[in-house]
């Protein structure tokens, strides 16, 4: 059985562009044009990745991404024609897993769509082989491998999908510099194409919920030029 993947636009020239190429990829499609429709589709129809429009009539994007986000466990991939930051930031922090940015990019859109439906079989990487039921510890930060969550200072924090993913690659190569590059590659199996944001946003967002100090982080460190460093000593 194919892979089933909605497509949630309302401008039906580029909806129709996407089903033609997805279906040709081999992909099971479905196509619906305002939030109302994109919630009970998402809930009845039970797709393994959306394509979601920021920008949608009757909910907008944001809007069925924090409704359907709670019952939904599958992959969330918004299109913005914004290039705002905050506008990405606050769809990675209600539950999206990634954004594209408009004019839609097809190779890119398929790579992406490629790494997500990958990633059930390929995140136990990201834990260097211990086993699933192993847990990642730093002073009072716990991480969990089997329920997936996050505990520090005795309180569980709240994390996305993809800020998840990114704390445990940061967490299993503590010390270690990692590159925008390095990050994309291990978790999104892409090249970095050096515009992408996704993981600086999934950085600022991790530093605000773990309690790092954003101008002066000495938990997930900056390193110019290079990265990304994850202190081991800072928890």
């Amino acid at each position: 059985m194919s892979i089933k993947i909605l497509i949630v636009e309302d401008d039906i020239p580029l909806a129709e562009s996407i089903n033609e190429y997805l279906t040709y990829q081999g992909y099971q499609i479905k196509v619906v044009s305002n939030g109302e429709q994109a919630i009970s589709s998402i809930l009845e129809w039970h797709p393994a990745l959306v394509l979601l429009d920021v920008m949608l009539p009757k909910k907008d994007g944001l809007t069925v991404c924090r409704e359907v986000r709670p019952l939904y466990n599958g992959y969330i991939l918004m299109f913005t024609a914004r290039e705002e930051e905050i506008d990405q930031i606050v769809g990675l922090e209600i539950g999206a897993d990634d954004y594209l940015l408009k004019p839609v990019k097809p190779r890119l859109m398929l790579a992406k769509i490629k790494a997500f439906l990958r990633r059930d079989r390929t995140i136990g990487t990201l834990s260097k082989n211990l086993p699933i039921n192993e847990s990642i510890t730093f002073g009072k930060l716990t991480i969990d491998l089997q329920k997936r969550s996050v505990i520090l200072n005795e309180l569980i924090i709240q994390l996305t999908d993809g800020e998840y993913d990114l704390l445990i690659l940061l967490a299993k190569n503590a010390g270690e510099i990692l590159s925008r590059n390095d990050i994309v590659e291990q978790i999104k199996g892409y090249h970095y194409d050096g515009i992408e944001r996704g993981v600086d946003n999934h950085i600022s967002q991790l530093r605000k919920k773990l309690g790092d100090n954003a101008r002066n982080s000495f938990r997930i460190k900056t390193i110019r030029s290079k990265g990304y460093l994850f202190v081991a000593s800072g928890w």
